[in-house]
């Protein structure tokens, strides 16, 4: 039984010394070759997209509020408050001189003026 223990070892150490030269050599190559090739970073990890059931559904948002330009202000009126028939002779004058400081004001046109006056002549 010596000898096969013998052998056994012996085939034991020869087995272990070729694993080990086989590993170093292996290492130096590897370090041999990174130096000649720049550094490589593994490409990213792609994940698969969602399957669409799983996916969120877009954000819906309220419509903002409309914005209403403030209403322009009415036009100006010039309203000639027309007095009962006056009795006498001295209210038409000044009726008729009011008329005509808004004529020359430019606040009565020709035909506006015309037909107030026509209005307080007829009464």
């Amino acid at each position: 039984m010596p000898g096969l223990v013998r052998g056994v070892a012996r085939t034991a150490v020869v087995a272990g010394t070729a694993t080990a030269v086989s590993n170093r050599v292996s290492r130096r190559q590897a370090s041999k070759w990174s130096q000649d090739q720049p550094q490589q970073q593994p490409p990213p990890q792609q994940y698969a997209q969602p399957p669409q059931q799983y996916a969120a559904p877009p954000q819906q948002y309220a419509q903002p509020p409309q914005q209403y330009a403030p209403a322009p202000p009415p036009p100006q009126t010039i309203v000639v408050q027309q007095q009962p028939t006056p009795a006498s002779g001295a209210d038409h004058v000044a009726l008729l001189t009011q008329l005509a400081d808004l004529k020359a004001q430019g606040i009565l046109t020709d035909a506006e003026f015309a037909a107030e006056k026509a209005k307080i002549l007829a009464s």
